[in-house]
């Protein structure tokens, strides 16, 4: 009976040893997975880490499903973190408004007036930006925390239902959404989703990339190439006002350019946004095999390119950064510190029916996928 008790005492010790070790390991990115392990909201939240055979790293935590770290080799081989973030749970909880590396929904983007009518429904959301409603309200997908499930090093699938009447959406919501890291350095996320009543889908990622090995600096002389003809012009308050070309403006990124090349010029949607913060009309119409958008950085070489299916991207150069939020490590992120291509149907199209439909029917799959690959130049 002593040699069984002595037994147990000794396992229970080990796997008490384990559990410690497993929480307190540091990543590749230096995170410890011990500043991740909590509770919010009454469920359990971690840190899941994703790995390839070259040694690339994603860390994602399930609060807002959100990515906190991507590690990725330089043109000297040097690993090196590519999104901002912060390095432990609280920090995501108590600045939750910074969307950094979060999944966005209902609705990415905005919403005007805070208002759609649908099968001759009027519906009201949160009104948190001039008065429209911006990715989902202020209590959206990215403050929910996400049932997780890593099946191997590579993949993550994280779930959530969406109750009807949650942010004022119709209908409950079945969303899955996979993480995985592929052997030729993508990050392709998943976005599926099912309804039992009629409503809204346009889910997207808000990560905050700054590819320079340097979080802290802005993304100025990095260089964007978006593949798209057109775009949607807005009005002062950020909402659409349709469809223009692009040629003959700062809006044309058809061909490389600096970010900063003429992110300060005197052009009408410029000074709107106070730089770029807008919705591309991609030439990709859909084709996840061809190259939506691209961005390089010339001091580490490391490129983003974007795939999605989806018939926008919005590129976003950080202007609303006030330069004063520390991230991970301590890191001062200044303002422009960061670049977003956040993949999506455009801004608004519940209330423009010129806009491609973002209407999703019961017995209808909702289908979206990103994939953020990057390479060396």
């Amino acid at each position: 009976m002593k040699k069984l008790s002595m037994l147990a005492l000794t396992l229970c010790v080990l796997m008490s040893c384990n559990e410690k070790t497993a929480t307190e390991e540091t990543t590749l990115s230096g995170l410890k997975r011990a500043d991740f392990v909590s509770e919010v909201q009454g469920k359990s939240t971690d840190l899941y880490v994703l790995t390839n055979k070259n040694g690339v790293e994603a860390c994602i935590t399930n609060f807002g499903g959100r990515i906190v770290s991507v590690m990725v080799p330089d043109k000297n081989g040097k690993m090196t973190d590519v999104v901002l973030g912060y390095d432990n749970i609280q920090d995501y909880v108590s600045n939750k408004d910074g969307n950094y590396g979060a999944l966005i929904g209902r609705y990415g983007n905005r919403i005007a007036n805070g208002k759609f009518t649908l099968n001759d429904v009027e519906y009201t959301l949160p009104q948190n930006n001039n008065g429209h409603c911006l990715h989902g309200g202020p209590q959206g997908y990215h403050t929910k925390v996400w049932e997780a499930s890593q099946t191997n090093p590579q993949t993550l699938v994280l779930t959530y239902l969406s109750p009807d009447g949650e942010a004022g959406f119709p209908g409950n919501l079945d969303i899955k959404v996979t993480y995985t890291l592929t052997e030729d350095n993508a990050l392709d996320i998943k976005y599926e989703a099912t309804t039992d009543a009629p409503t809204l889908a346009n889910l997207t990622n808000h990560s905050y990339f700054n590819l320079s090995g340097k979080l802290d600096s802005q993304v100025l002389d990095q260089t964007i190439m978006v593949n798209a003809d057109t775009y949607t012009p807005v009005d002062e308050t950020l909402i659409p006002t349709g469809i223009e070309s692009v040629e003959g403006t700062p809006m044309d990124l058809r061909q490389p350019v600096a970010i900063g090349a003429h992110i300060n010029d005197d052009f009408d949607q410029l000074v709107k946004g106070r730089g770029y913060d807008h919705n591309w009309v991609l030439n990709s119409k859909g084709d996840v095999n061809v190259l939506a958008a691209k961005a390089v950085s010339p001091a580490t070489g490391i490129g983003l390119e974007v795939y999605t299916n989806e018939p926008g991207v919005q590129f976003y150069t950080g202007n609303f950064m006030e330069g004063d939020d520390k991230g991970k490590f301590g890191l001062v992120y200044p303002h422009r510190g960061a670049f977003c291509l956040e993949t999506q149907h455009y801004p608004d199209s519940p209330n423009q029916p010129a806009f491609p439909s973002t209407v999703l029917n019961p017995g209808e799959n909702y289908l979206s996928r990103c994939i953020y690959k990057f390479t060396v130049e």
